[in-house]
């Protein structure tokens, strides 16, 4: 059973292999296995590479599945139609375009591949870019929240050295009063004189004033403190937001780009490895020399070619037939009208004369 089937995946006429030695079986069941297991590889990377894209399971089986049976079929049908040539040139001729169509399939084949297996190098890759962008992001988003923050910090300042003025003026008024009572400065009088209840005044005056900034600023302070939380916070959710953003767009094609950054020269016999391995029947077949089943079918298809050139022969043959029939037909045909048409004038012309014979015959009657 196993060895029909790989024979079948060969393509090869399991009828006319029956007739030829086991040589030849061997051989195609070489390249039936080659062929199943390149579909089987195609089957997995296709998986592998709308896994990346999708993260869903089913639909990356689903995928590879139908990948891998469109591979199949199309190494099946390159390796089918090749047909042995008498001359090497009109073979290589003949497998070019399916030697390009084998390579273009192979690199197809091994992107995905070649993802998975430098997936650990193309991560710190995507590592080191996510933590610069995340970086540059940063600042960016920083730079949009930098300027309302540091005005609010500007007027924070502000109204704290708006304070501290004040507190500055109400402690020289303090000093001024407490050293006028004690006879140091102003008048130089011990007590608590006229000039002395003035200056108090003038310092309960603006301690108040003092008491009303402090609260006024302080709530004053407060707000913009807490517009700046609310500014930070928003920052900080941007900024996830972003990192969100970055961490999502881990895609097929990044990290092929990725992989671009990585040496060329592993990736390369990755590639020729598969160029090799999807290239092998075909290559196997050009330069092995005609064999039996070759020849097999060779003979087979120089009967079917005879037998359909007989045929359109026997066709055009009867095609030439019918036309002389039908013009012989045609001839008799025409023969026939001018036959009639001329018998009939001869008998309309007999008539005739006979009328008018008949008539003189009357007219002579009627004359006696």
């Amino acid at each position: 059973m196993l060895n029909k089937f790989f024979l079948w995946c060969s393509g090869v006429d399991t009828e006319l292999l029956e007739k030829c030695p086991k040589s030849e079986k061997i051989k195609y069941f070489g390249i039936g296995g080659t062929v199943l297991f390149t579909a089987i590889m195609a089957s997995i990377s296709g998986g592998f590479a709308l896994f990346t894209v999708f993260k869903n399971l089913y639909v990356a089986i689903g995928f590879g599945f139908l990948w891998g049976l469109l591979i199949f079929n199309l190494d099946r049908f390159i390796v089918s139609t090749l047909k042995k040539q008498n001359s090497k040139f009109k073979e290589f001729t003949q497998i070019l375009p399916r030697i390009i169509l084998a390579i273009v399939i192979a690199v197809v084949i091994a992107k995905p591949l070649e993802l998975k297996l430098f997936e650990k190098e193309i991560n710190q890759v995507l590592q080191e870019e996510e933590n610069q962008k995340v970086l540059q992001s940063k600042e960016v988003i920083g730079q949009q929240f930098a300027e309302d923050i540091k005005a609010n910090n500007t007027k924070i300042d502000l109204l704290k050295d708006e304070i501290a003025l004040k507190k500055a003026e109400v402690d020289s008024l303090y000093t001024t009063y407490i050293t006028e009572a004690e006879g140091k400065t102003g008048t130089r009088k011990l007590g608590k004189g006229p000039v002395y209840k003035e200056k108090r005044e003038k310092h309960d005056f603006a301690f108040n004033e003092l008491q009303l900034l402090q609260t006024t600023n302080h709530d004053k302070i407060l707000e913009l403190e807490e517009a700046n939380k609310d500014l930070k916070q928003l920052q900080i959710e941007k900024e996830a937001a972003a990192l969100v953003v970055l961490k999502n767009s881990d895609g097929l094609l990044r990290r092929i780009k990725a992989m671009g950054k990585l040496d060329f020269l592993p990736q390369f016999f990755i590639m020729l490895l598969f160029i090799i391995i999807e290239t092998a029947p075909i290559i196997t077949k050009f330069l092995t020399p005609k064999g039996i089943y070759d020849y097999h079918f060779q003979n087979e298809e120089s009967h079917v070619k005879n037998w359909a050139k007989q045929e359109e022969t026997k066709l055009d043959q009867m095609l030439k037939s019918a036309d002389h029939i039908n013009k012989v037909v045609h001839e008799n045909v025409r023969k026939n009208e001018n036959l009639i048409k001329y018998k009939t004038e001869k008998e309309i012309e007999v008539q005739k004369t006979q009328t008018e014979a008949y008539l003189h015959k009357q007219g002579s009657i009627f004359k006696i």
